[in-house]
């Protein structure tokens, strides 16, 4: 018989039991969280557009068109123009000949690496990479390798020695670290042993590149150097869902065999409406892109002056490390207490004794509440 109580027992004597807190507000800088007014430094909104009336407007209407749900899968009955216009119109964004719409950037992940290898081939990951992009390697059936984060000359070694269609997968943005790949040297690594290069720039699309086209828009890679690109729909575009691009023989492989795009209900259009709003917007207003590297250079130039154990990173993710879960959930209950939601982050989604208060920024914050921030946190782990 099983008994639960004894696991749940031992994660919270480890200090790595979780729970939720209960939203009652819009996302944003300033969240009802708990009950509680609080300032918002851990959400993946980092344009501010998850709360945009021209968002909103847009999924009122395509609500109004379509109604709420999709009604089936893409291949039976939910794939609307409204999803067929937004994959269009992210083929364009991402500088690639087709896109396609999956439900959760998970899935997305899942569905893409298992499409492309099985067994007998060999799939290469980053080991910092996302639960999903290690799940998707797991799952795939084919021998799954990880090098060490960021290393290239470890990733050559494995390549060397890796056997049939071989897929490099990658973070563009690490979602715990805020670093980036070296995509560059991926992408010769991999033309040189006649492998595949996947990236999912979940946390790059919107924050990076003049257009805000991601890494990818940032490094000048095309999709001949980047066969797979992954993109997820939930943090700077604000809305939900996310979507792979590259060749019309990678999207029409993927939606022929992709057990994750075929087997599950589409997006709502409503859903894909609001997207179309907030991909223009991420285009045409810089001011955001401006504005968030400018509170990053403000938080890491206070982090210095305090001394802050912070992680090279210039994205909007900005780790502060705290070493023991405990002493992170010490510092991120302080932090609430005062006014500020900053999650503590723990294994197994970072390596042991690398748990941290993972802050990252919005467009919509203020100076101020940046410079508030870093002297509770300076306070907090004193």
């Amino acid at each position: 018989m099983f008994d639960l109580s004894l696991k749940l027992d031992d994660l919270s004597q480890q200090g790595l039991y979780r729970s939720r807190c209960i939203i009652d507000s819009p996302q944003g800088v300033n969240l009802n969280c708990n009950g509680k007014e609080i300032v918002n430094f851990c959400s993946n909104d980092y344009l501010g557009l998850a709360n945009h009336p021209a968002v909103i407007e847009a999924f009122k209407k395509g609500a109004e068109r379509y109604g709420v749900g999709s009604g089936s899968a893409h291949l039976i009955c939910g794939h609307s123009s409204a999803h067929y216009a937004l994959e269009e119109e992210l083929a364009s964004f991402t500088g690639r000949d087709r896109a396609l719409l999956f439900s959760t950037g998970y899935m997305a992940n899942i569905g893409t690496i298992s499409a492309l290898t099985g067994r007998g081939d060999t799939v290469l990951e980053d080991r910092l990479n996302h639960a999903s992009l290690l799940d998707g390697g797991l799952s795939s059936g084919a021998l799954f390798k990880r090098y060490a984060h960021a290393d290239t000359a470890h990733l050559d070694r494995l390549l060397a020695k890796a056997e049939g269609n071989k897929l490099i997968v990658t973070d563009g943005v690490f979602s715990m670290d805020g670093d980036t790949a070296p995509l560059i040297g991926l992408s010769d690594l991999a033309k040189r042993h006649d492998a595949w290069l996947m990236v999912d720039d979940a946390h790059g699309f919107g924050v990076l590149g003049e257009h805000g086209g991601g890494l990818l828009e940032q490094t000048g890679l095309t999709q001949g150097d980047v066969q797979a690109l992954v993109g997820t729909l939930g943090k700077a575009f604000g809305t939900f869902g996310a979507f792979a691009a590259g060749s019309g023989e990678l999207i029409e492989t993927l939606i022929n065999t992709a057990r994750t795009y075929i087997y599950t209900t589409a997006l709502p259009p409503a859903m894909a409406e609001a997207t179309r709003a907030s991909l223009r917007i991420l285009q045409t207003e810089h001011w955001r892109r401006e504005k968030l590297k400018s509170l990053v250079e403000r938080f890491r130039a206070g982090a210095a002056q305090l001394a802050l154990p912070l992680l090279p990173s210039s994205s909007p993710i900005q780790p502060v490390l705290a070493g023991e879960s405990g002493i992170a959930l010490k510092v991120s209950r302080f932090l609430f207490d005062n006014g500020f939601l900053v999650s503590a982050i723990r294994p197994p989604t970072v390596p042991a004794n690398a748990a941290r208060l993972r802050v990252t920024f919005s467009a919509l914050h203020e100076e101020t509440q940046v410079d508030q921030l870093l002297d509770m946190l300076a306070k907090a782990l004193k």
